[in-house]
């Protein structure tokens, strides 16, 4: 795969490219504390069936760079949203098919409802409809939630802070551990990406993400429209499928998915077995057939 790089929005945004160049466009979208190998190997399958393939960094994440010091570095799901559009744009794409899940799922929630012309499909890993409800999260959730939100918590308050900077790579691959119990990653391949990690407004993106979610921190008033318009929950009217990690230790399925209302179109579900959080790669096979059926509709 090729590294490019591109201006788009408040970011250069660094980014992976894969297969025929008039092949139908997939955007491939990795959440925290991931990066874009989590998307490789089933970017490959997917450029050797004849899709273009585009794996971007997110913001705060390996070699994505901010345009001007003087931008907030938010973490807020509106700038997720508005980089990912912002992409697209410059890239001049037709509309593509966008797969994600975390904060990359986020993203591609987020221009599926607000932008569907933008779209061609979206394929939405871990609990679907991936668009947050800011207003509810003072709600407490079951203790059993409560307890695998605990990083969230930590990264609230200066402690946080200050052991992300400091033992980014321990906690983040303690996070791997505990949301994959039964994926037997490598040294090598925590290692891969955790070196994006060191992107030098990782922290601050992630603080900014975990504190605005629970309306702690104000927002990057660049965002404001969209944060509004993201406030009503809006619907996702594109093709749909939904996949989830049958082990997934931070978002375990219900044996349904409970966001099914916010779906108008076309839609199916489906629960994976032995996959943890980080599905892409854990199941790269099923999540690359996600994408390639919804890019031949």
């Amino acid at each position: 795969m090729d590294m490019k790089r591109i201006r788009a929005g408040q970011l250069e945004i660094a980014y992976l490219e894969a297969g025929a160049a008039s092949g139908p466009p997939v955007v491939l979208l990795h959440g925290f504390p991931y990066d874009v190998h989590a998307m490789t190997e089933a970017g490959r399958m997917l450029a050797a069936s004849g899709h273009r393939v585009l794996i971007p960094w997110l913001r705060g994440y390996g070699p994505t760079r901010f345009l001007d010091d003087a931008t907030p570095r938010s973490g807020e799901q509106a700038a997720l949203g508005a980089d990912l559009l912002a992409f697209l744009e410059a890239l001049d794409l037709p509309p593509a098919v966008l797969a994600g899940y975390d904060w990359g799922g986020r993203a591609a929630c987020i221009v599926a409802a607000l932008r569907p012309e933008r779209v061609r499909g979206l394929v939405s890993g871990g609990s679907g409809y991936n668009i947050q409800n800011i207003a509810a999260a003072s709600a407490p959730a079951t203790p059993e939630a409560e307890h695998r939100w605990w990083y969230q918590y930590y990264f609230h308050g200066e402690r946080g802070r200050a052991g992300l900077t400091r033992n980014r790579r321990d906690l983040c691959r303690l996070l791997w551990k505990l949301w994959s119990p039964d994926w037997d990653f490598d040294d090598a391949t925590f290692a891969r990406t955790a070196a994006a990690f060191d992107n030098p407004d990782f922290v601050e993106v992630v603080l900014h993400s975990y504190r605005h979610r629970y309306a702690l921190v104000a927002g990057d008033p660049a965002h404001a429209a969209i944060e509004q318009r993201l406030a009503a929950q809006p619907p996702i009217t594109v093709p749909a499928i939904v996949l989830q990690g049958g082990s997934d230790g931070v978002d375990p399925p219900e044996g349904r998915d409970g966001d099914r209302r916010q779906f108008q179109g076309p839609w199916s579900y489906e629960v994976l077995p032995g996959i943890g959080h980080n599905i892409p790669q854990e199941a790269p096979a099923a999540f690359a057939r996600a994408v390639a059926e919804l890019a031949r509709r």
